[in-house]
């Protein structure tokens, strides 16, 4: 299996950008999730959608502001984000697996890691 992440960029705060991650390999999985890594901090959950995207799961700190969604004929995950914060500034990696529902946001449930994609957020 293989995911590639693309979309990243350089941004204003209060603009958009919409992610995208494509799977490849065949297989599918229960769950596609996206996370985050600043400078200096530990990778944090940012996303997730289960049951062919029909369940959806949001960091607080997105919440509103960040839409995830799954095509599921095409093996691809979106996500959508809009009014950005320079807080938002990472690298943006997606990941797919079969998590339990009460760990979805733990990365230890995700069994492939795409490359992960920039996201710059200037103020």
């Amino acid at each position: 299996v293989q995911l590639q992440a693309s979309g990243g960029g350089l941004v204003q705060a209060g603009g958009s950008l919409t992610l995208t991650c494509e799977a490849s390999g065949g297989r599918t999985f229960r769950s596609y999730a996206w996370f985050r890594q600043a400078p200096g901090k530990e990778r944090e959950f940012v996303a997730a959608t289960r049951d062919r995207g029909s369940r959806k799961y949001y960091a607080d700190s997105v919440k509103g502001r960040f839409t995830i969604s799954r095509d599921n004929a095409k093996s691809t995950v979106h996500l959508e984000m809009t009014s950005l914060k320079p807080e938002d500034t990472a690298v943006y990696y997606c990941a797919v697996g079969d998590p339990i529902l009460s760990s979805v946001s733990a990365s230890e449930g995700y069994y492939y890691w795409g490359q992960g994609t920039q996201v710059t957020v200037s103020s």
